[in-house]
């Protein structure tokens, strides 16, 4: 142990670790991961809330209504479920986002308290590649929309739309999709600082570019009415309540990828009310506006087209005037891009850097994230909206719901938020030791929240037999099927409780101290 005291405090309950208290010698430290300085945690309630307008604000968050309507809800039902959603994900989100603010480490840090030194790197992973499966569908779509615009500009018919194809594409398309995965690159290698500048700024410009959109097809239709007159094809009976808990279970899953390592960006804000504030201003809010927004635009291209157009950048190559598409392409772009950097780049740099500090940088992360998202082919799940929501969103929402019980639950209730700062990044003797690096109490924990939680996973079955889903129509587990519309919940409620009772239940360790 060191001769100086090992944390620093600030008035407002922040710690940061001494100058000379960082084991930086320690294989599960680097200058990545290690604790922000108080000097350096300055993030503002504007710049959360900047961040989440950001991420918010995409073409997957704009085509969330479009499923649920295509399940059968009205714009109604479908706009309270996104709210309802992100309202419940809203709680987790702040409950492990105060340990950011509080000690300045990120998520992959904060799992070892409850995981282990190296048992962190089962939630860190898991996490990590579900954002590089997010990062692929993201590239692949600011790609298409530079492909359907730039159409637009060179006009049908020419060598840029009638191009050769490969693997089902015109060539052209996936040179759109290189150029911007080259563009993804070239700023994340810029680091978190980059980031934050391209949030603050982009926030604005998107929400301003997304109303726009709204006033242009607004006057083409001279007022909105078709789709919003469509009467729900459930109900509010027994048959929309069958499809608005897996829906709310998938809404939840669209951001519990975010409510695990949102301490990656906490740690760099200036007090727990910057944080909660600016996320509580930037999620829920965002997400309704966004999703109504999609609907008032998707009613107004009903009336001028005759068909509901759900993609924006489809529905931008419609304009008659070449600066609004060009203007269309820009915010498209920007919207893509910042939220897949933000969402998707982040924390797989983190998780990988995590799994060998000594060999890994937050760089070095980043593009092996990259590649890995591109390799995994994932845009093929948002084809269908049964597996879009109900297979990816909700299985994802499970797995990932149970890894937020456990976080929550060590945090919260076990250590009352006191951690061991030091501790986080030393080797054996560390009270995050436990064995050989692995808390199996966690392991326990979270291996039965899984099963639970995706154990009964199924495939909806259309009128004809045939199944919309690579799960069995019973479920994986038969008897466990009736839980797998309430993932999310059932992942994160049993890993919680059962988490608690075995650390309960365990040998005295050495004090938590902060």
């Amino acid at each position: 142990m060191t001769d100086v005291a090992p944390t620093v405090g600030a008035p407002d309950d922040r710690i940061e670790l001494a100058p000379d208290a960082f084991p930086a010698d320690s294989p599960f430290a680097n200058d990545d991961l290690r604790p922000v300085p108080l000097a350096e945690r300055r993030w503002t309630t504007y710049n959360f809330a900047a961040l989440w307008i950001g991420m918010a604000v995409n073409v997957p968050s704009w085509t969330l209504a479009a499923g649920l309507v295509a399940l059968g809800m009205d714009w109604k039902q479908s706009v309270l479920t996104i709210a309802l959603g992100n309202v419940i994900v809203l709680l987790p989100m702040l409950l492990t986002g105060h340990a950011g603010p509080k000690y300045g480490i990120p998520f992959p840090v904060l799992a070892r308290a409850s995981f282990g030194l190296r048992g962190a790197n089962l939630p860190a992973l898991l996490r990590g590649l579900v954002a590089c499966a997010w990062f692929g569908i993201q590239t692949w779509i600011g790609g298409q929309s530079i492909f359907f615009l730039a159409g637009k500009l060179f006009g049908a018919g020419s060598w840029w739309t009638d191009a050769g194809k490969l693997g089902g594409y015109p060539w052209t398309q996936w040179l759109c999709f290189l150029l911007f995965f080259a563009v993804e690159i070239v700023i994340i290698l810029r680091g978190m600082e980059a980031v934050r500048r391209l949030e603050n700024w982009a926030a604005p410009l998107m929400l301003a570019g997304a109303v726009a959109l709204l006033v242009w097809i607004a006057g083409k239709a001279g007022g909105f009415g078709p789709l919003l007159d469509q009467p729900s094809q459930l109900g509010w009976g027994a048959d929309f309540w069958k499809v608005f808990f897996p829906a709310l279970m998938g809404m939840i899953g669209f951001w519990s990828t975010l409510s695990l390592n949102i301490p990656d960006f906490t740690r760099f804000g200036a007090g727990q009310k910057a944080q909660v504030w600016g996320q509580t201003l930037g999620l829920p809010t965002t997400m309704a506006a966004f999703a109504l927004l999609s609907v008032l635009v998707t009613s107004g291209a009903q009336a001028v087209y005759g068909e509901p157009i759900w993609d924006p950048s489809q529905l931008a190559a419609r304009m008659d005037s070449t600066v609004g598409v060009l203007f269309a392409l820009f915010v498209l772009l920007l919207a893509t891009l910042s939220t897949n950097i933000a969402a998707n780049l982040v924390s797989p740099a983190y998780d990988l850097s995590n799994l060998a500090p000594k060999l890994i940088t937050f760089r070095g992360g980043a593009i092996i994230a990259c590649f890995i998202g591109v390799v995994i082919v994932p845009w093929k799940l948002i084809e269908n909206p049964d597996i879009y929501i109900f297979t990816w969103l909700g299985t994802v929402g499970g797995l990932l719901g149970t890894v937020a019980g456990i976080l929550i639950a060590d945090y919260w209730i076990v250590r009352r938020t006191r951690l061991d700062l030091r501790g986080l990044y030393s080797g054996p003797g560390s009270p995050y030791w436990y064995g050989s690096g692995w808390n199996w109490r966690a392991l326990v924990a979270f291996g039965a929240g899984a099963v639970l939680a995706v154990g009964g996973s199924y495939s909806n079955v259309d009128a004809d037999g045939n199944k919309a889903g690579p799960f069995p129509a019973d479920g994986l587990i038969p008897f466990l099927q009736p839980l797998a519309d309430y993932g999310w919940a059932v992942g994160l409620g049993t890993s919680l409780v059962l988490y608690v009772a075995l650390m309960a239940s365990a040998a005295p360790r050495p004090a938590d101290r902060s």
